[in-house]
Parts: structure tokens; C-alpha cells; sequence
């Protein structure tokens, strides 16, 4: 298999997951200006979208939307426990999970990072994320992880979305059980080896 990715972007949740699950996997950075990757593939011909993440199987076939990649990659290791399995009620509050942070948290942090983005655009996004940071913050605040007392994809993507209150001057100070949420994930081996491996960590 192989990921394409760009360092820190949402492709990390799936990098993430492929070093928790104990998966062989290769990884090509995809250069976001020309779309071309450190390998030299036109990026666009492996996925018309343009965008990261994008997962290559062994035989070809393309898997692209980091919901639906971590999931897979669960599915391929369910000893791992990064996913229940199929068909349970603990599933379906994964996948809710997975969609929660997907369409009301991750694609708020869009503007902030487009200078495109009117300044009205960009106080309502800020807006919209303090709103969120502080359901979250109540959902952690009496558990370690999102579904419960085990580490799962979800939180490997959540953990993603955080990272980026960093570079856009979003504080978590005010949310103690994020900050404890994060510090645990970083902990774990499997996250510090995909952020070195992306270069995020020295």
C-alpha cells in the first residue's frame, strides 16, 4: 500500500492509523503547488481530487477520503481494536464520530488557512471552532478517548484536527481536557513515528 500525503495535513489521521495497526505501507509526499509527487507521479492521475489523503492499494484500486481510509485500515488489522467491528452499535458511533469531526470540525479550519478568506469569514470560522472546542472538551472530560476506554481512529483524526489550533493561533488553554486528550495521543509510538517520518518531529 501506499499513502500520499502532506506533512501535517489530514493525511496524518490514516498515517497514524497504518503505524497503529502494524501494517507494511510506503508513503509519497505530494507536493501541493504542482501536485506532483517526491516519487515524481502526477498526483492528479492517482486522484483527480488533488487532495490528501489518498491510499493506494496493492492491486491498484485507490481508496481516497480519510473517513473511509481509517476504517479500511481498522478492517485490515481488528486486533488492534482501531475499529469495532462491523455492524455493531459501536461501529455506527465510531462512523458518528468520524462525521462529526469530518464536516462540523475539520472544514471550519479551511479558511483560516486560505488568504482568500475574508476576515468576516475567517472571526466566523474562529467562531464556529470555539463552539466546537468546547463540546469536545466536555465529551473528554470524563474519558480518555472518544468512543471510550480504547484508542481508536477517531482519535487518531481528532488528534489530527488539533494540531492545527497551533498554527493558526487558536489557544486550547482553555480547554484542559483537550490538552490531556492531545498529550496522550502524542505519547503513544505509532503517532511520534508518523510525525517524524513527515518530518514534524525531529
Amino acid at each position: 500500500m501506499k499513502l500520499y500525503f502532506m506533512p501535517g495535513a489530514c493525511s496524518l489521521s490514516p498515517h497514524i492509523a497504518l503505524r497503529e495497526a502494524g501494517l507494511e505501507f510506503e508513503i509519497d509526499r505530494v507536493v501541493g503547488a504542482t501536485k506532483v509527487t517526491r516519487s515524481g507521479e502526477n498526483f492528479l492521475d492517482v486522484n483527480p481530487k488533488g487532495q490528501v489523503p489518498t491510499l493506494r492499494l496493492d492491486d491498484g484500486t485507490v481508496l481516497t477520503e480519510g473517513p473511509a481510509i481509517v476504517q479500511y485500515i481498522a478492517d485490515l488489522a481488528p486486533a488492534s481494536g482501531l475499529a469495532p467491528a462491523n455492524g455493531t452499535i459501536e461501529r455506527y458511533k465510531l462512523q458518528s464520530w468520524l462525521g462529526y469531526i469530518n464536516s462540523e470540525f475539520h472544514k471550519l479550519f479551511t479558511p483560516l488557512f486560505s488568504p482568500k478568506a475574508s476576515d468576516e469569514v475567517k472571526a466566523w470560522a474562529r467562531e464556529q471552532i470555539t463552539q466546537r472546542l468546547t463540546y469536545l472538551n466536555g465529551e473528554l472530560s470524563n474519558r480518555e478517548w472518544l468512543t471510550g476506554d480504547r484508542f481508536t481512529v477517531a482519535d487518531g483524526y481528532l488528534f489530527t484536527v488539533l494540531g492545527w489550533t497551533r498554527p493558526v493561533n487558536i489557544d486550547l488553554t482553555p480547554y484542559p481536557a483537550l490538552q490531556a486528550f492531545s498529550g496522550r495521543v502524542f505519547k503513544r509510538p505509532a503517532v511520534q513515528a508518523a510525525m517524524k517520518a513527515e518530518g514534524l518531529l525531529k
